[in-house]
């Protein structure tokens, strides 16, 4: 339901692991441990507040990141027109790892909003919505801040792209996030696209609750899956894409599964941000913050 155009190829390691059987079963669905409490149903058991970090069932890490230690001030995700929508995009602004591993659609791209016909359109400026650094608590995050101009000019948008995951078939994807600052006439449709195949989770207006969608490659009805919560409380948020499936995790419980027309090409997940496509637009001078405090990815494969 966002804003989207087809990245470039990449190729990526592929996991390799045994037989699965009943050990696989057990994390892909929601079962009570020994002592008779819910165990999460996400392969990763992400679901608190700590980063996961290394392989777990049938997915291999191949990002983890969770913004400690690092300042990335506003303005320096700019000059991202290089190579857009291709593995080999980068951001001139950035630099060291941020220049490697992120990237972000470039200023002036329109958002979603543009083709819906609404009062309020959005316009993507990463270098002045984008920025990483300590919270009050020393904890590290990307910041998302977007904002409409008091003059009642269109919504500075962002949509932010993990390079690593850019252009790969099948894996695992979470985050914990929070919007910190609501208001309303702002959203997320965190996605992957292409083909007309879509998958959004989270996705919703930032006044509003998570909600995860799916819309089967080839058309059809689409798969609308309401999450646990609202954006304003923190809240890890996982997809997990493997052959015939999609499923979608809020804090470690299974909010969504379809098996309809599931993608089966490589696509690039995009951390978009935008205009509201319901609801009351943004108003002018009006802003909104989300915060990201770990973003981790995984590749699929098998023998």
């Amino acid at each position: 339901m966002g804003s989207h155009a087809a990245a470039g190829r990449r190729r990526r390691r592929p996991v390799v692991f045994g037989a699965l059987g009943a050990t696989l079963l057990g994390v892909l669905f929601c079962v009570p441990s020994a002592g008779g409490a819910p165990v999460s149903a996400d392969a990763c058991r992400t679901a608190g507040s700590a980063l996961p970090v290394g392989d777990c069932g049938p997915f291999w890490q191949v990002l983890a990141e969770d913004f400690d230690g690092d300042r990335v001030p506003l303005g320096a995700f700019s000059d991202c027109d290089h190579h857009a929508d291709t593995s080999a995009a980068y951001c001139g602004g950035l630099d060291g790892s941020y220049r490697d591993n992120w990237w972000a659609y470039p200023t002036g791209w329109p958002d979603t909003a543009g083709d819906r016909g609404r009062d309020v359109v959005g316009v993507y400026h990463p270098e002045d919505t984008v920025s990483v650094g300590p919270a009050a608590d020393g904890d590290g995050r990307m910041r998302i801040r977007m904002w409409r101009p008091a003059d009642g000019g269109p919504v500075h948008a962002s949509a932010v792209v993990p390079r690593a995951v850019m252009q790969m078939k099948y894996g695992k994807y979470s985050a914990r996030v929070k919007v910190t600052e609501p208001a309303p006439g702002y959203k997320s449709a965190w996605l992957h696209y292409g083909g007309g195949c879509e998958m959004d989770h989270p996705e919703g207006e930032w006044t509003g609750p998570l909600t995860a969608f799916h819309h089967p490659c080839g058309g059809g009805e689409q798969g609308a899956y309401p999450g646990a919560g609202s954006w304003t409380d923190w809240h890890t948020v996982s997809t997990e894409w493997t052959p015939g499936h999609v499923r979608f995790f809020v804090d470690g419980r299974e909010v969504g599964h379809d098996t309809r027309g599931v993608p089966d090409r490589p696509l690039s997940w995009v951390l978009q941000n935008e205009s509201a496509l319901e609801g009351p637009g943004a108003a002018p001078g009006s802003s909104a913050r989300l915060e990201i405090t770990w973003v981790a990815a995984y590749a699929y494969g098998w023998k």
